[in-house]
């Protein structure tokens, strides 16, 4: 079980910081296969992991962590083409920075969107983390509110097979 455990860490770890790994359905996986391991545990176990991962993208977006140079802007000139996509992109941008004002000045609505954000997963929880490292929320209530969030979305989804099981049988 302890084994199953730290993989379950690793993957969860992983798809924190690697958005295209899918720990739900892991999670599901594991759970109808290894009916042994408690699902609060495995609950647990992701959403410790999913927070330690997404501190990376709170301190990177807070601007604690210097990102590699590759991954830094560097100003290019203005091209026709790059001139249309500045124009077409305005709308997205313009609304983008109302959001992170809007969350700057009323703290209570961050904190309402990423505690539902961290159990329901919309708004998308990784750019809801970018968004709280942006505005600078409290690195306390970032963690307890992920965590708590995270623990009783991933539990829920650790309970579901056996839950279905129990009703079909």
């Amino acid at each position: 079980m302890l084994g199953w455990l730290c993989v379950t860490f690793g993957v969860a770890f992983g798809s924190a910081l690697v958005p295209f790994i899918s720990v739900e359905l892991f999670v599901l996986g594991l759970a109808a296969q290894e009916p042994r391991v408690p699902w609060l545990l495995l609950g647990a176990v992701v959403a410790t992991a999913q927070m330690l991962g997404k501190l990376l993208y709170y301190y990177a977006a807070k601007g604690s962590i210097h990102l590699p140079a590759f991954l830094h802007r560097h100003p290019k000139p203005m091209t026709p083409r790059r001139q249309r996509w500045e124009r077409r992109t305005k709308r997205a941008r313009d609304w983008v920075f109302w959001v992170r004002d809007k969350c700057e000045r009323h703290p209570g609505w961050m904190f309402g969107t990423y505690s539902v954000s961290s159990v329901v997963g919309m708004p998308p929880f990784m750019a809801m983390v970018v968004m709280a490292g942006l505005v600078r929320m409290r690195l306390a209530t970032f963690l307890s509110v992920g965590l708590v969030g995270r623990f009783i979305r991933f539990s829920a989804l650790a309970a579901s097979p056996a839950l279905f099981a129990g009703w079909l049988l």
